[in-house]
């Protein structure tokens, strides 16, 4: 497929200027990032078994949308639509219900599955359900990123992370959603495109690690971008 997914039915934004609006998108992608980075680092202190929990969910949907939407941190109550993409997401009154799934899938499969296929998971089932007027992707990314790094314990290192790869080229990803969501239409559930696209963009990650500590200086990060 080609064109970029987005939600159909979103909320118009709080700013309508559009430099103002990228500049509070670029800006909530970092601080949402950031809130990924410490959910990850209380894991990793307190060594308590991790419980992906709707209310965290939302808290990072909040991050993305500040400032941006006056539904910022709360499930859709409407339809929305994806434009560029076959899928047609569930009614928005099975919204709560099936996000709680979601979390439960993830807490039940947490110690059987590997990191990568509950990364899949969660990045493919939450644009699934599309539970957010606007902001699912930032969000999916986000929480697919936090469930990897808790199954491994600590922070991935690499200056060129998972989400930002994404947000670099997101054809691959989009691609990975569609096979993904053809499957389930047929009652599968196949994430292996999108188990190996994560595996592919977790080398780069760790692999840039080594690349930067062969550079005399590591660089600016000001311009990373997350979604």
């Amino acid at each position: 497929m080609s064109g970029k997914r987005e939600s159909v039915g979103a909320e118009p934004s709080l700013l309508t200027d559009p430099e103002e609006i990228a500049k509070r998108e670029a800006e909530n992608a970092v601080r949402q990032f950031d809130a990924v980075l410490d959910l990850i680092d209380e894991v990793a202190r307190d060594g308590r078994k991790f419980r992906l929990r709707p209310s965290t969910i939302l808290g990072l949907h909040k991050f993305a949308l500040d400032g941006l939407s006056r539904f910022a941190g709360t499930w859709r109550s409407s339809k929305v639509e994806i434009e560029q993409s076959r899928h047609e997401p569930p009614h928005e009154s099975r919204v709560p219900e099936l996000m709680e799934d979601l979390c439960d899938w993830v807490n039940d499969n947490f110690e059987s599955q590997s990191a990568l296929s509950l990364c899949a998971y969660v990045m493919w089932r939450l644009n699934w359900i599309h539970p957010f007027l606007d902001g699912n992707g930032r969000t999916s990314r986000a929480v697919a990123y936090l469930v990897l790094c808790a199954k491994l314990g600590d922070r991935m290192p690499g200056a060129l992370t998972i989400p930002e790869q994404i947000a670099a080229d997101r054809e691959p990803y989009y691609q990975a959603l569609e096979s993904a969501d053809a499957a389930w239409a047929d009652k599968k559930l196949d994430l292996a495109e999108m188990e190996e696209l994560l595996t592919h963009y977790l080398g780069v990650q760790l692999a840039s690690t080594f690349e930067r500590a062969a550079q005399p200086e590591n660089g600016d990060d000001t311009d990373r971008k997350f979604h």
